[in-house]
């Protein structure tokens, strides 16, 4: 596949962080630190809102619709969300602003378009309701929840874009101030309609959210006006080949594929989990347990562009980047470990999520099974960030399909030919889909390595 070519210049934002000694682990952790504190505060999101919608009326039936509806919000968002990436790598000048600022707006003319047609009453129908098979009560209410989820997918490529400017000029504090302003917005929106009653929760979820990443965009561009202004003023460099756009398109192609297909496992989940065991209990746990194990999570997705940012220092760079990544995986599973085989998980999801008896003896089983997740995440997280630097992202979507076909025939064989309950074999499957990616991506590497080291010995 034809790679962009990668700039040879830096911003100087980050020359004190880089230089011929690599990177000591204080200076990582202080680049690090301001995004992973984004995407903590992103995690407390999803149980948040949960705990809103579990103590408000009729809270199974909210529960499951929210799970519904989220997962096709997600995948509706899906071919912008790799724009972060994308951002972060590629600008560097005026040209190579204009022309991906360009591309990403028009991505989110076409997510937001994906969204409305799913919303269609005949497409949304025959979705729930024959493809997914599901009770007319939660089809509706999941219905007017993906409503309010119709500005969400071009809010989230418009902040990215400008985010991963940011993040490139070492200014990952004002990410992590935007995500404040992103989490006291849907807090702020979630418990006003909370206090009326007057909404179902499925649809007090939702639109919470909905606001929350629109102030973030707002506030993400406020901010960024300096950099832009930066960037307008700044020459191409000549020795750098220019950035066409059929350039960015065969960069970015495979990264919108990597989430789509990977996004795509939620909807299938949410098929296999309405005809397995107890599909009303999984579908209610679900989205419960998917936001605990994403608050164990998200520091690894947060590493991505910290290795694409300060990745470029050489390779002691990368041997310091590489080795923080080790311990923050391993860290990150037995932080989760430790809540899970401890009081602390009864605590989180009997009192904090407020589930009930029946429900907390799925979520307690289905998150221990997730527990290798977070060091899993950290694995594809650094494999993703070193093929992004080498322009090769086609791997990536390789190794993301290879996740989506395990967890398919996880899903498959478990609900057809078990009697276990569905979220218990949900949980299995995205262990198993994880870990397959993960040891592809490291094989892919290494024969990578060992073919370019190869040509250099014979040329």
């Amino acid at each position: 596949m034809p790679r962009v070519a990668a700039p040879s210049h830096t911003p100087s934002a980050l020359s004190p962080l880089q230089g011929a000694q690599g990177l000591s682990a204080l200076s990582i952790f202080r680049f690090w630190s301001p995004l992973a504190a984004t995407w903590f505060m992103m995690a407390a999101e999803g149980p948040f809102v949960a705990a809103i919608i579990a103590r408000l009326a009729d809270p199974i039936y909210n529960l499951a619709a929210y799970g519904v509806a989220l997962p096709i919000g997600f995948i509706t968002e899906a071919p912008i969300i790799m724009m972060l990436s994308a951002s972060t790598a590629l600008v560097r000048d005026r040209v190579t602003y204009k022309r991906l600022r360009d591309f990403s707006f028009a991505m989110n003319a076409l997510v937001t378009l994906l969204i409305a047609t799913v919303l269609l009453p005949p497409v949304f129908d025959g979705l729930t309701l024959h493809l997914l098979a599901l009770p007319s009560r939660v089809a509706q209410l999941a219905y007017a929840a993906v409503l309010m989820l119709l500005p969400w997918p071009a809010a989230i490529g418009y902040r990215r874009f400008y985010h991963g400017i940011l993040i490139s000029s070492g200014k990952t504090q004002l990410v992590a101030y935007g995500t404040g302003v992103r989490l006291v917005s849907m807090a702020l929106m979630g418990l006003g309609l909370y206090l009326t009653g007057a909404v179902p929760g499925a649809v007090v979820g939702t639109a919470a959210l909905s606001t929350g990443v629109v102030f973030e965009a707002i506030a993400a561009r406020l901010w960024v006006r300096s950099d832009v202004r930066r960037l307008l003023l700044t020459a191409p460099c000549a020795e750098d080949a220019p950035l066409s756009y059929r350039g960015i398109g065969r960069f970015y192609a495979p990264l919108a594929l990597t989430p789509l297909i990977s996004m795509a496992a939620q909807p299938m989940t949410t098929f296999f989990l309405g005809h397995g065991r107890l599909p009303i209990e999984s579908l209610a746990v679900m989205p419960v347990v998917s936001s605990f194990g994403f608050i164990f999570r998200c520091s690894g997705l947060a590493f991505q562009e910290v290795v694409i940012t300060l990745g470029r220092g050489g390779q002691a760079s990368l041997r310091a980047l590489g080795n923080f990544a080790c311990g923050l995986g391993a860290l990150s599973s037995l932080a989760m470990a430790a809540v899970v085989l401890t009081p602390l998980g009864v605590l989180w999801f009997e009192d904090v999520s407020n589930l009930t008896p029946e429900l907390l003896g799925l979520a307690v089983p289905a998150a221990l099974i997730l527990v290798p997740t977070p060091a899993l995440s950290m694995i594809v997280s650094w494999m993703h960030a070193r093929f992004v630097m080498q322009r090769r992202t086609r791997f990536i979507t390789v190794g993301t399909s290879i996740e989506g076909a395990v967890i398919a025939a996880v899903l498959a064989m478990g609900i057809g030919l078990s009697d276990t309950a569905g979220i218990l074999v949900a949980a299995a499957a995205f262990t198993s889909g994880r870990l397959a990616a993960a040891v592809f991506l490291l094989v892919a590497w290494v024969r990578l390595r060992a073919a370019s080291r190869l040509q250099e010995m014979k040329s």
